[in-house]
């Protein structure tokens, strides 16, 4: 995909307010314009983050900074395998929590690991006498070998204010998954990543729809890479042909869903830098309890 610098970023529709003062008012629109130029320095800049931005994602954003949107935001993170999703998920959440810690902001981000929700398979393991046997004959790479409904219902239920106890997937082979281990509180925001966060059982679930692109050829380097880390051995192609033919059929084509889109390939500072650049228009707005005029 080219990198698509929209023409507008303004919704055509005009936000919703209730009970707001011409005061509020100007406010929203004041943060919805240095968003926007924040978003437009970057998707102009050399390298850029960005491969897509849909036109509502500013203001839609600046809904959640300005406080009118007055509840919690959900945010969905998929890619293909070896795509980068992990590692920019982990870098936006490292950056938030530095940015909770340093002005003590009490329950910012809850992470919903998508992986988590793999059915428990840990009798077929034991039948088929290891996990790669079980493997060959269970395809892990299809969204059918998740129960992303009860990811949805959990999100939700975080996004309604509500506490939720969440799986825990025993990733080193046992195919284990034990329900109600891991105590999530709600949050200001809820982020979740994995190979499938963007297909139909779950998306409806996010207000932020993200996309990490990348290269074939960046793609497989790092796969391969990965696969000799984790000792797959001879297997490795086998099991690379299967995780990318499944990923056209049921990964790829979540990129029409997704509001932005953003390139696996850039330098993670550049994520930092960015994120920082949104955090200090909300500590203006929320932390000094001022917004700077200057835009």
């Amino acid at each position: 995909m080219q990198n698509t610098i929209t023409k507008t970023f303004k919704s055509d529709k005009k936000p919703s307010f209730k009970c707001m003062d011409r005061g509020e008012n100007n406010a929203f629109y004041l943060i919805e314009k240095r968003l926007t130029k924040v978003f437009k320095e970057e998707m102009e800049s050399e390298n850029s983050i960005f491969k897509y931005v849909a036109p509502s994602v500013v203001h839609k954003m600046a809904l959640f900074v300005s406080g009118i949107a007055n509840r919690s935001c959900s945010v969905g993170i998929a890619g293909e395998t070896a795509s980068g999703k992990s590692t920019i998920a982990f870098d936006i959440i490292d950056t938030l929590e530095a940015f909770a810690e340093e002005f003590s902001v009490s329950d910012l981000i809850t992470r919903i690991n998508t992986d988590d929700y793999y059915y428990d398979r840990s009798d077929m393991v034991k039948a088929a006498g290891s996990f790669a046997e079980f493997a060959k004959h269970y395809d892990l790479d299809v969204p059918e070998a998740l129960e992303l409904s009860l990811m949805k219902k959990h999100i939700e239920a975080l996004l309604d204010g509500e506490d939720v106890y969440l799986p825990k997937y025993d990733m080193s082979g046992t195919a284990i998954r034990k329900d109600n281990e891991t105590l999530a509180v709600p949050s200001k925001i809820i982020i979740s990543e994995g190979l499938f966060t963007l297909t139909d059982e779950v998306v409806d679930a996010f207000d932020f729809k993200i996309y990490v692109d990348v290269s074939t050829d960046v793609q497989k380097e790092r796969f391969y890479r990965r696969a000799a880390e984790r000792s797959l051995g001879s297997s490795v192609d086998e099991v690379y042909e299967n995780a990318s033919s499944k990923a056209k059929i049921h990964i790829y084509p979540t990129i029409k869903k997704a509001d932005i889109v953003l390139s696996g390939e850039a330098d993670r500072i550049a994520y930092k830098n960015f994120i920082n650049k949104i955090l200090n228009i909300v500590k203006e707005v929320h932390v000094k309890d001022v917004l700077l005029y200057c835009v």
